[in-house]
């Protein structure tokens, strides 16, 4: 009977009563000790299934190799550890119009002096005399293609180099030569000779097989700490970082810091989807931006360069920029594609075969080509002596023309046409202003075009960035050498129907186009 009652009031307490009387009870007697356990269990939590990098680690870490390089040349600060990367500009020689630049500028930084950081890199060494002895002056990482010991790794890391040794995951060390390098793209072929023994390798990955947001393992020699993994995610594709014409970069998060440029990021299967060669740092270390070279891109240029030892590309020869909407509309194209022409160089295929300035390049032998940089790529392609056909957009229409590609120059052939003079001049007596256009101008001295003397803060040409002392050299393609000329050829834009018309503007930055509405009335 005392039993039934217990239970009963049992009943009632887990109702009714809090923990401590629920203990309380128990102590009582009211509920059997037996029935509770002595002690919790200790908390086990069933582990969810994510991807362990082990595996691939452990398969692709001997083909992974520091690489250290000595010169005989001095280098004279420690600078280049801190620069934009890329033959040396600086993040101020970036275009003003330049998404990085711009959300750097916005969201900070400092000056942005350490954007697109290459690290390998510059080692610190001793400035004595010392003349003609070879000293170490920097270190990178690298990864073999192949058995019988060739390496790839970036042209910035061996650049200027006279001796190369290669540091094995197990210790190693190898010498190497440098069997050829493309600054272009910032990469470079090594090979170790070696006969007695067979290497380690890895493969490149197919580019078509990579997506935004599948994993990557970068391994490498970040600070001197060879054989150090990091892992993250492709962040993005197809980023131009203006290290020049053939930009088209991997973005990833995973760490990636001095000492890692020229070391490879691998999918999970092992395979080579990148090639590490510049990070943005604000800070000098990691903040989750680095740039890979892709696969696609490598595969091509280390194949000729295991050939040859160089890398030779198509030239056609015409300074180009982007086709924007408002360009678009000056000339009456139907969609902003393309590259439209500043200048064809002097003595250049392009320029020897007509392609004029202000045309628009639209297709290569059929193709059509989204944007200068498609169309850079399109024609380094090409070798040197190939026959193409030039799709162009003149003067309202479409036309072609055929050209035989000479071989790319060296690299002040892809520079744009000499500065001109910066001063701003005075205004003279003969200032006018184009009417709604927010500008003041004046006949240029050397009566070829038109010096802006003044530019309205709150004028489309502000916003263009035009400014005073650059000159504006012709309108719709058509020279003009006073306010009459500009004028005359907006009423003949407005006759056929134009909402925007295309301004030459001349600086000391070369030439370039620019789009500005036009006032009807």
């Amino acid at each position: 009977m005392s039993a039934q009652i217990g239970r009963s009031n049992l009943k009632n307490i887990l109702k009714n009563s809090t923990a401590a009387g629920f203990a309380a009870v128990m102590l009582a007697g009211a509920l059997p000790l037996a029935a509770v356990p002595a002690y919790a269990e200790p908390v086990k939590v069933e582990a969810a299934q994510v991807p362990s990098f082990a595996d691939v680690v452990e398969a692709v870490s001997p083909a992974v190799v520091s690489v250290r390089v000595q010169s005989n040349v001095e280098q004279t600060s420690d600078q280049s550890n801190f620069s934009f990367g890329f033959g040396g500009r600086g993040f101020e020689d970036l275009p003003d119009d330049h998404p990085l630049k711009r959300f750097f500028k916005e969201f900070g930084g400092p000056d942005g002096e350490q954007f697109g950081q290459r690290g390998p890199d510059r080692m610190p060494h001793d400035r004595g005399n010392g003349k003609g002895r070879l000293r170490p002056t920097s270190q990178g990482s690298g990864f073999f293609i192949s058995e019988d010991g060739y390496i790839v790794t970036n042209n910035h890391v061996v650049d200027d180099g006279a001796a190369f040794t290669i540091v094995m995951n197990d210790g190693k060390e190898l010498d190497a030569k440098l069997v050829g390098k493309d600054s272009r793209t910032d990469l470079a072929l090594l090979k170790v000779e070696n006969p007695k023994q067979k290497f380690t390798y890895v493969s490149f990955a197919e580019d078509e097989n990579m997506r935004v947001g599948d994993w990557v393992v970068a391994v490498g020699n970040p600070f001197g700490l060879g054989g150090t993994v990091t892992a993250g995610i492709i962040s993005a594709r197809g980023r131009d970082i203006g290290s020049g014409p053939y930009d088209d970069y991997i973005q990833i998060d995973a760490a990636v810091n001095r000492g890692n440029s020229g070391g490879p990021d691998f999918n999970l299967a092992g395979e080579v989807v990148g090639i590490n060669t510049a990070i943005f740092s604000p800070s000098g270390g990691n903040v989750g931006i680095a740039f890979a070279i892709p696969a696609s891109v490598a595969k091509d240029v280390i194949a000729k360069l295991k050939d040859g030892g160089t890398v030779e590309r198509g030239w056609l020869g015409v300074q180009i920029q982007p086709v924007t909407q408002d360009i678009a509309d000056s000339l009456g194209l139907s969609e902003a594609s393309g590259a439209l022409v500043v200048a064809p160089q002097e003595g250049s295929p392009g320029g020897k075969a007509g392609i004029k300035q202000g045309d628009v390049v639209t297709a290569v032998n059929g193709e059509p080509v989204k944007d200068p940089r498609d169309l850079a790529k399109r024609i380094a392609a090409f070798k040197p002596g190939t026959t193409v056909d030039v799709s162009l957009w003149r003067e309202g229409k479409a036309t072609s023309v055929k050209v035989e590609l000479g071989e790319l120059p060296s690299e002040q052939a892809m520079a744009g046409p000499e500065s001109q003079n910066g001063d701003t001049p005075q205004a003279p007596a003969t200032e006018q202003a184009l009417a709604g256009m927010g500008l003041s101008v004046s006949p240029a001295e050397d009566g070829k075009g038109l010096t802006i003397i003044d530019v309205d803060p709150d004028s489309d040409a502000a916003d263009k960035g035009m400014k005073a002392g650059e000159k504006i050299t012709s309108v719709n393609n058509q020279a003009v050498a006073s306010a009459a000329d500009v004028l005359k050829v907006l009423e003949q834009a407005k006759k056929d129907g134009r909402t925007k018309a295309l301004f030459q503007i001349e600086s000391e930055n070369g030439s370039r186009f620019v789009a500005l509405p036009i006032v009807q009335g």
